[in-house]
């Protein structure tokens, strides 16, 4: 019994671990993004809404709740009972892991719309780490496939 639970708290312990939202806001860099060349655009926000980002689904999630699960569900019965039992949990666990991991990396961002001193019009999502007004000032980044805003 105390292996068993030493296994599933090894495996819940992954999963928080893993559940740890990876930044994708305005002052988040990844390591190949420093010291990379990127383009600077001034321009106003024209609009400004609240959106959701969807978490993060690694096979961390399913496996730590699929070996939880299983862990669980060997303890149902014994013989054939364990080993469908397991085999249940296992998948059960699984998709429950996903699911918490999805929803713990959950965050909240924002969409902005923003009129450069061009005249086109931009809009760019990222994690809400910065409050933007309309009417205000702003700088977009442009990069290695990523645009992120600034004041």
């Amino acid at each position: 019994m105390n292996r068993a639970f030493a296994v599933a708290f090894i495996a819940a312990s992954t999963l928080v671990l893993a559940g740890c939202p990876a930044g994708v806001g305005g002052k988040d860099y990844s390591r190949g993004q420093t010291r990379a060349v990127q383009e600077v655009q001034m321009g106003i926000v024209e609009s400004v809404r609240e959106v959701n980002i969807e978490g993060t689904k690694t096979p961390i999630g399913a496996g730590a709740g699929a070996v939880v699960g299983g862990v669980a569900g060997s303890t149902v019965g014994g013989g054939r009972g364990s080993i469908i039992g397991t085999t249940v949990g296992a998948v059960l666990g699984g998709l429950g892991g996903a699911a918490v991991e999805e929803s713990a990396t959950r965050q909240k961002g924002v969409e902005i719309t923003v009129k450069l001193d061009s005249g086109r019009l931009l809009a760019i999502t990222q994690a809400a780490d910065e409050e933007f007004r309309v009417g205000d000032r702003v700088r977009l980044l442009s990069g290695g496939g990523t645009t992120r805003v600034s004041h």
